[in-house]
């Protein structure tokens, strides 16, 4: 069954969008690949000007407009990335743009848009209500959608990503593709069936928006409840001609947890040095989760963006230092007098550890009359330290005992 884009849309694409979006690094990383078992390439469009594979679909789409079109403007729905590319390509383009946003969008997302030069309505709860003020304001003002993936011209320029993958390293055997709407896979996929026909295709997707994967009957489980690191691919409903290309081309969809994401990010800070959002890291996400989709093979991994809240990060960061056994948090008794905590803080400065929080409880249920409650979360210099340290405080008498986060 043919696509409904096919290599020469992408390569069409590709031409006119030379010289506006860059080529983004495709490099090798060693360290990676000793880590995951595999050849891993990493393909960085996390350094894009607005941080994300967004531009190549959008400045497509800008470009292939009538001249009609180009006169009355253009708008979309978004409060993510595609908010960002859209209104940065159009004001360089010449093309009014409005960006319908939820009322619940960040002020640093918004501000950042019209800093692009968009014009931005405020309106509704969330992405559907916003959507359908979006397609009001195109009906009343006769402004053209600008789908975020399911659009031909949108899918075509997020291909051109793998076509320079692929162009650079024509020896890449397998593809991880972060999936949300599925712009990025579906551009992926027609690429690489041109080119590669045997080449194994891998989306990702987290398990609390699993939404392709279900659609087209990959994966029988449930959502889970909760909010995703993710956001960038946490869509309920993916696209219809995405859907179609994804159904008939890629070979698998990985359905993988929070935990992997997160280490996927720090991961990729502490190795590449590189900051992705949740999205962006989907792919390393599935190598950890999954290691026998990729065990020895040569593997393209897309990084599709770096927009990432500084919050959530720090979050993460420390969520990862807790895995790996370098935070670990000690509840202690020590008696009720002048000096005990200072020498219990010495004990643990001596045996390397770094406190990041302590709370001091005097009336705690579980201390004795003349004891207090200390809680300690310790930042160690390795998971090893932890045995000394323990000893060490037993040694001046603290009872001691490892707590739970």
């Amino acid at each position: 069954m043919p696509f409904d884009v096919t290599l020469s849309d992408v390569e069409a694409a590709a031409a006119r969008i030379a010289g506006a979006v860059p080529q983004t690094p495709f490099v090798h990383s060693e360290t990676l690949s000793q880590k995951l078992g595999a050849e891993v390439w990493l393909k960085f469009e996390n350094l894009q000007f607005t941080a994300s594979f967004k531009e190549r679909g959008a400045l497509n789409k800008l470009l292939a407009l009538t001249p009609d079109e180009r006169a009355r403007g253009v708008i979309a729905a978004s409060a993510g990335n595609h908010a960002q590319g859209l209104a940065y390509h159009a004001r360089r383009t010449g093309v009014d743009a409005t960006i319908v946003m939820p009322t619940t969008t960040p002020n640093l997302k918004v501000e950042r848009v019209r800093e692009h030069g968009a014009r931005v309505v405020l309106h509704g709860g969330g992405f559907a209500e916003a959507a359908a003020e979006m397609t009001r304001l195109a009906r009343e003002e006769g402004l053209t959608i600008v789908h975020p993936f399911d659009d031909p011209f949108i899918i075509a320029g997020q291909g051109t990503a793998t076509l320079e993958m692929l162009k650079a390293v024509p020896g890449l055997d397998t593809l991880a593709v972060p999936i949300g709407g599925g712009g990025l896979i579906a551009g992926a996929t027609v690429v690489a069936r041109a080119l590669k026909p045997d080449m194994r295709i891998i989306g990702v997707q987290s398990e609390i928006f699993p939404g392709m994967a279900r659609a087209v009957e990959r994966f029988d489980g449930a959502p889970m409840a909760g909010s995703s690191v993710a956001e960038g691919i946490a869509v309920l409903e993916p696209g219809q001609i995405t859907r179609r290309i994804v159904r008939e081309g890629v070979d698998e969809i990985a359905v993988v947890g929070e935990d992997s994401i997160e280490e996927a990010i720090a991961l990729l800070l502490g190795i590449e040095k590189t900051l992705c959002e949740g999205a962006g890291a989907a792919g390393i996400a599935a190598m950890l989760a999954r290691p026998e989709l990729f065990a020895g093979r040569k593997v393209g991994v897309i990084l599709s963006g770096g927009n990432i809240d500084t919050r959530v990060l720090v979050a993460v960061l420390q969520r990862h230092l807790t895995r790996a056994g370098r935070m670990v948090r000690i509840r202690a008794e020590l008696p009720d007098n002048p000096g005990a905590l200072a020498r219990l803080t010495a004990v643990v400065a001596a045996a390397g550890g770094n406190i990041y929080e302590l709370r001091h409880e005097r009336l705690a249920a579980t201390s004795r009359a003349k004891e207090s409650s200390v809680t300690l979360d310790v930042e160690l210099r390795d998971p090893t330290d932890l045995p000394v340290l323990m000893d060490r405080l037993e040694a001046e008498a603290f009872r001691v005992r490892r707590g739970e986060f």
